[in-house]
């Protein structure tokens, strides 16, 4: 069965992620499916936004704890190295995608799957969703520009509280910091997603443009984004070698 589910319907490409038993958490096929996914949205004209969401009771909880004990082993073994960065790109490429994009989040946004939901454009998450970084508390260092993606999104303040000192935020909180644009009960989530990407997708090609435009004026943070990935990349390997 496909870790990875898409589907698009008028002008909207769903992607949800298929593995409720762990949580959604990412591994590397799972990954691999995504960008496949993620390619279609793009190679589609027809599509004007996107919906990333999480099958069962998890949004996504993560890189699948797994995968980061085996790049923990030796992290600068190049295969290793190599499977640590495609869990990056997972997210990455999330926020690379021509449409408009909107995260319907809801249960456990965690490590890796908080970092998926500040990579789309828009959040909608439930009230009673539980957000929290959860690096330093498994004892290793965020990685995929991590504090770039908060702090861009909510704050320096935010990314000290959640990130450097291991405060979880459900949904209501976050839509104060503004990690998201709304919190809704969970029933609501994915139909105020669909209702949102619906209205801009109507006009596919105006939608990629105005997108496009957005990040562009907006810009990164002080660091970008690339260059934070690089500067988390060295110390998380190091701790994922230290807690090995």
């Amino acid at each position: 069965m496909s870790e990875i589910l898409y589907e698009v319907d008028s002008g909207v490409a769903v992607i949800t992620l298929n593995a409720p038993e762990r949580r959604n958490a990412f591994t590397a096929p799972m990954v691999r499916e995504l960008l496949d996914a993620c390619a279609a949205a793009d190679a589609d004209a027809s599509v004007g936004a996107v919906v990333v969401c999480g099958k069962g009771e998890s949004f996504c909880s993560g890189a699948h704890r797994a995968t980061l004990a085996d790049a923990g082993r030796d992290p600068a073994e190049p295969e290793r190295y190599r499977a640590l960065g495609l869990t990056y790109s997972a997210f990455v490429r999330v926020g690379d995608l021509q449409a408009p994009t909107i995260a319907a989040v809801r249960g456990h946004a965690v490590g890796a799957g908080v970092n998926l939901m500040l990579a789309t454009d828009l959040r909608i998450v439930a009230e009673t969703a539980r957000v929290m970084t959860g690096f330093l508390r498994i004892g290793i260092h965020p990685g995929g520009g991590h504090f770039s993606l908060l702090g861009r999104v909510a704050g320096r303040e935010a990314a000290a509280g959640m990130s450097l000192f291991g405060e979880e935020v459900d949904g209501r909180r976050a839509a104060e910091l503004g990690l998201a644009w709304q919190a809704l009960p969970e029933a609501a989530v994915e139909p105020r997603a669909l209702e949102l990407a619906r209205r801009v997708a109507s006009d596919p090609e105006l939608a990629r443009a105005a997108a496009r435009s957005m990040r562009l004026e907006l810009g990164p943070p002080a660091v970008p984004w690339p260059a934070a990935l690089e500067l988390e990349k060295a110390v998380q390997m190091w701790s994922l070698r230290r807690k090995s």
